[in-house]
């Protein structure tokens, strides 16, 4: 690795010791679809956040809700000198991206074959603490 890049990936690793993050990889969701939730909980409060995806009807939200109790949990751990009810807790960026595709067959008439793509997501959601002082 050259000298740049080493210093490239320190510098990112650091980064990451002072946010608190979860990701959620290869879910089996589309990105479209998991998209339209994530758009619901962007830049919400934690508890607001996590009310909507409890009553939210789509499969997305059940996945989501998940990592974000995830995400709280690693704020928490990082956070051990800081009170999480005078913090005000929010979804900072929630980044969804496409993985990789199953390639299926569909049988067509007449001989012919039509090709299925099933879809999957990588999300990553951050978590960051206001003070309400």
């Amino acid at each position: 690795m050259g000298a740049r890049k080493r210093l490239r990936a320190e510098a990112r690793k650091e980064a990451n010791k002072s946010i608190a993050f979860a990701k959620l990889n290869n879910s089996p969701i589309t990105p479209r679809k998991m998209r339209l939730v994530a758009d619901l909980v962007r830049g919400v409060e934690v508890n607001k956040a996590l009310n909507i995806l409890q009553h939210d009807s789509k499969d997305a939200s059940k996945s989501l809700e998940k990592l974000l109790r995830s995400a709280i949990a690693n704020w928490e751990q990082k956070n051990e000198d800081k009170n999480i009810e005078e913090e005000t807790l929010f979804v900072k960026s929630i980044e969804v991206g496409s993985a990789g595709m199953l390639k299926r067959i569909q049988p067509a008439p007449q001989g012919r074959a039509h090709r299925i793509r099933k879809r999957s997501n990588h999300v990553t959601i951050v978590v960051d603490g206001k003070n309400e002082e």
